[in-house]
């Protein structure tokens, strides 16, 4: 059960839309809602558009509430641009819908919409969110939304004198409005499937619409029985919260400004479409550290699929989790993503000792289990810095990595990888995919024998009673014992001294000294990691012991 505190904001959350889901109408399932559109890759910045609404609905559902979490796939919107990366041909296709248009050369997927749908569809059943799909092609084009069209074009005038307010000076936005007069509504030409239409007319008795097309068509049809077009963006919102009766979304600082999406629709969906505004936050901006070859390649910043690639599951919903929706985050893709593991797993350790505090323990139970139950995890999480350090210096080699993580703790050795595992896989695919080739760890080969002719006393002994230790000290533990130790001794200090500026100076120099024997260069994976994974004999040779 997730611990619930007053700095926990699902919970926060979940209170206001129980209340207000009761204050509406007490017998009907709470809708939380969340949009998207698949016009390209749906990147990180857009899940926090799903995560929000999906924590809270689920935390509604743990509640014993009847709660539906509606996925909006806005993929009967226009195409507006080709993407980084495309044919620049498929220009030809800007103003069809999403769904009318040819998915990218060599996709299995019947269009771009669903093209792009798959791989975040994909991502959302990993990461264990609930929802409902909503096709808005399938809802236009079916016809569920005639009443509804109806009624905005009966209303356009109502709908125009709140728009006026906020249309600017300098152009007037995409809403409707021309200078025939204002139509909320925008066919797509049934000549060229595009919406470069222009609405001239239209009998409020008949429902008869006349366009005309910039490909030169112009035609008159029944808007009552008309399936090809859509209600202007800031009127469809307000349409749809009323039709689904949402009482939740969140929305982007970009819907929150005066004369936004978010402001307008909540000016539009009483007197039109008698209906009321969701309650929901503002998110904030989700950046991302290191971008190395997943997004460079796509012209893009990197989707939850390529984040899952390099994290598990948990992390990944943690980090939603943990912030309040309307507090910046960054994702880690570099070297900062070791760090973050480390973060992960010492919270883990607190929840497992009761010692983690409320708000923690609360965003780390959302994070590894839903209403449905828990997620997978790694059965032995070896730290992921280990792990992507054992990748590093085997190059892949699974023999050779299962060798090194039964000798990470001789008392609880580790049978097989799988074991490890997701989390291995994921730390393999940041070392593939992520860690610069210049990076990359290679082991010498052969004794660096000038290195080795130039060292002094203190160096040469450092590097005997490294030796010495090796066998008697062959973990994880003890080699980050031995490695810590060596300069203590040769200072005279004990091992349980107070780390001071001297031997935080002799500890850097012999670690220095380690690195440009075994590899070659200043740094590298941590030695302790380093050592395992060469093995003692070949150690000894290269230390010239």
């Amino acid at each position: 059960m997730v611990q619930v505190s007053e700095s926990d904001w699902v919970s926060r959350f979940a209170d206001e839309v129980i209340a207000e889901a009761r204050r509406r109408d007490p017998d009907r399932p709470i809708v939380c809602a969340s949009g998207l559109s698949p016009s390209g890759p749906i990147h990180l910045g857009n899940l926090r558009e799903v995560m929000t609404p999906h924590l809270v609905a689920d935390e509604i559902r743990r509640r014993g509430h009847d709660c539906v979490h509606l996925l909006s796939w806005d993929d009967f919107d226009r195409f507006r641009k080709v993407p980084a990366g495309i044919d620049p041909s498929w220009a030809e296709h800007i103003g069809k819908p999403l769904t009318s248009v040819p998915a990218p050369a060599g996709s299995e997927h019947p269009n771009w919409a669903e093209h792009f749908k798959a791989p975040m569809a994909a991502a959302l059943a990993e990461l264990g969110v609930e929802y409902r799909p909503v096709s808005q092609t399938q809802m236009y084009t079916s016809g569920a939304y005639t009443r509804q069209v109806l009624r905005a074009m009966s209303e356009r005038e109502r709908i125009d004198a709140v728009l006026r307010r906020y249309r600017t000076k300098e152009g007037v936005d995409d809403d409707g409005s021309v200078a025939a007069g204002y139509y909320p509504y925008r066919p797509y030409c049934s000549q060229c499937e595009r919406d470069l239409t222009t609405v001239t007319g239209y009998d409020d008795e008949t429902t008869e619409l006349v366009y005309e097309c910039g490909c030169g068509h112009s035609e008159t049809v029944v808007l009552a029985e008309h399936r090809q077009g859509k209600l202007a963006w800031k009127v469809d919102w307000p349409m749809r919260w009323a039709y689904e009766g949402v009482v939740f979304e969140p929305s982007g600082v970009d819907h929150t400004s005066p004369g936004s999406s978010f402001v307008v629709g909540g000016q539009i969906i009483g007197p039109v479409f008698g209906g009321e505004p969701p309650i929901g936050p503002m998110y904030a901006f989700v950046g991302i550290s290191g971008m190395a070859k997943m997004s460079s390649s796509r012209g893009g910043v990197p989707t939850p699929a390529d984040a899952l690639s390099i994290m598990e599951a948990p992390l990944l919903r943690w980090l939603y989790a943990r912030r309040r929706p309307n507090q910046a985050f960054t994702i880690a893709f570099d070297l900062q993503i070791q760090r973050l593991y480390d973060e992960w797993d010492a919270l883990s350790a607190k929840v497992d000792t009761s010692t983690a505090t409320a708000a923690d323990a609360a965003a780390h139970g959302r994070a590894t289990r839903t209403a449905r139950g828990a997620l997978p995890t790694t059965a032995r999480p070896v730290p992921y810095r280990t792990l992507a350090s054992i990748v590093d210096v085997t190059a892949g080699d699974e023999d050779q990595a299962l060798r090194i993580v039964r000798d990470l703790d001789p008392s609880r050795p580790i049978g097989s990888l799988d074991e490890t595992r997701p989390r291995l896989d994921r730390a393999r695919a940041w070392v593939l995919t992520q860690l610069p080739a210049e990076q990359r760890t290679r082991v010498r080969d052969e004794p660096d024998t000038g290195l080795l002719a130039s060292l002094g006393d203190d160096e040469r002994e450092s590097l005997r009673l490294l030796a010495a230790g090796l066998d008697e000290n062959w973990s994880l533990p003890g080699l980050t014992t031995l490695v810590y130790g060596v300069p203590k001794r040769l200072l005279g200090l004990p091992e349980d001294v107070k780390p001071t500026p001297e031997l935080r100076a002799a500890q850097r120099a012999f670690f220095a000294l380690l690195y440009h024997l075994l590899v070659g260069r200043d740094t590298g994976p941590r030695l302790p990691t380093l050592l395992l994974a060469i093995g003692a004999d070949q150690v000894r040779k290269l230390i010239g012991t």
